[in-house]
C-alpha cells in the first residue's frame, strides 16, 4: 500500500471521516468533518465510500510526499493546489496544499482512503477528547487504504461558491424563553463577526450582546451541533462537530443542519448573518 510522508503538516490538519455519533451518553462529540459535503464530494471523485477517512486542513494545508502510486482530490476551501479534480501522483511525487483563499476547511481525499485504526467505529480526530489520531506532524507516516471497488471520476467538480456573507438558517429555542423577547430580533437583524479563537469546537461570535431575561443557573443538558450557546457575555458560540455534548448555557437557537458545512467554512473576521426558520421545541414541555 501506498504510504504519505507529512513533510509539513499545516496550521491544523487531522483525519476525518463522518464521525462517531450516537455515543453522547457516553460524553463522546460526534466529531467528524466540518464541511461534510466537501469530504463526500472528494471522495466520490476518487472513488471512495462516502465517508471514508481524509485530511481535513484548516486555514493553512499540508506538504505530503508519496512513496507510490496515489489520486488525490482537493475540495472544500480552494487552495493553490488543483481543486475539485483527480490529480495522479507517483512514487517520490509531493503535493504542497497551500494557504486556503476561501473558507477554512480543504479536505485531501486519496483513493483507498487513509488508514489509521478506528475508535468507536470511527478514525476521526476529536480535538476536546483527544480520541482518534493526533493533528499530523512533520514526520508522521500515513497509510493509504486498499482500492475501492468503485472509478475515479474524470470530470472535474466544484465546491459550492462561498459567500462573502453566509446566512445560516436558525429555529429558536430551545431556550429563547431565557432571554428579552428582543435578543431573537436581534440575533437576525445584524451581522456577526467571527472571532479569531474558533476551533472545531465552536465559532465565537462578536457583536451585541443578546440581553438575558432570567439571570439563574441552567441546569446542564444535552448539546447538539449548530447550537447557539450563548454563555453570560452574551456573545453566542456557535457549536460544531467537536463541541461539548452538555453544557449549562441556555442555546437561544440552532442551525439549520443543512447550513452546517457553510458554517464550518467561516473565516476570522468574516460576517454572518442568521435567518429565522421554526421553532425548537423545548426539552421540558
Amino acid at each position: 500500500m501506498t504510504r504519505i510522508e507529512v513533510i509539513r503538516p499545516g496550521l491544523s490538519t487531522t483525519v476525518q471521516d463522518r464521525g462517531r455519533p450516537g455515543f453522547a451518553h457516553l460524553g463522546v462529540p460526534p466529531s467528524g468533518a466540518v464541511d461534510a459535503n466537501a469530504l463526500e464530494l472528494g471522495n466520490r471523485l476518487v472513488g471512495n465510500a462516502p465517508g471514508a477517512a481524509a485530511l481535513e486542513a484548516t486555514l493553512d494545508g499540508p506538504t505530503l510526499r508519496f512513496d507510490g502510486p496515489a489520486t488525490v482530490a482537493l475540495t472544500g476551501a480552494t487552495t493553490p493546489a488543483p481543486h475539485g479534480v483527480c490529480v495522479s501522483f507517483e512514487r517520490g511525487d509531493v503535493l504542497e496544499v497551500g494557504r486556503c483563499l476561501d473558507g477554512v476547511r480543504a479536505y485531501v481525499c486519496v483513493r483507498g482512503g487513509i488508514d489509521v485504526e478506528p475508535t468507536l467505529g470511527s478514525r476521526s480526530t476529536d480535538l476536546m477528547t483527544g480520541l482518534g489520531p493526533a493533528p499530523l506532524r512533520a514526520g508522521d507516516v500515513l497509510t493509504v487504504g486498499p482500492e475501492p471497488e468503485r472509478p475515479a471520476r474524470p470530470q472535474p467538480a466544484r465546491s459550492p461558491e462561498l459567500p462573502a456573507e453566509p446566512v445560516l438558517r436558525v429555529s429558536l429555542g430551545p431556550r429563547d424563553d431565557w432571554f428579552v423577547p428582543a435578543a431573537a430580533e436581534v440575533l437576525c437583524s445584524q451581522p456577526w463577526r467571527v472571532s479569531a479563537s474558533s476551533n472545531r469546537v465552536g465559532v465565537r461570535l462578536e457583536g451585541p450582546p443578546l440581553e438575558r431575561a432570567r439571570t439563574g443557573e441552567l441546569l446542564s443538558e444535552g448539546l447538539v451541533t449548530g447550537a447557539l450557546q450563548v454563555p453570560s457575555s452574551g456573545q453566542p458560540i456557535l457549536l460544531l462537530q467537536d463541541h461539548p455534548t452538555t453544557g449549562g448555557y441556555p442555546v437561544i437557537a440552532v442551525v439549520h443542519s443543512d447550513d452546517l458545512w457553510l458554517a464550518g467554512q467561516l473565516a476570522p473576521s468574516q460576517c454572518v448573518r442568521f435567518a429565522l426558520a421554526a421553532r425548537t421545541p423545548n426539552p421540558t414541555s
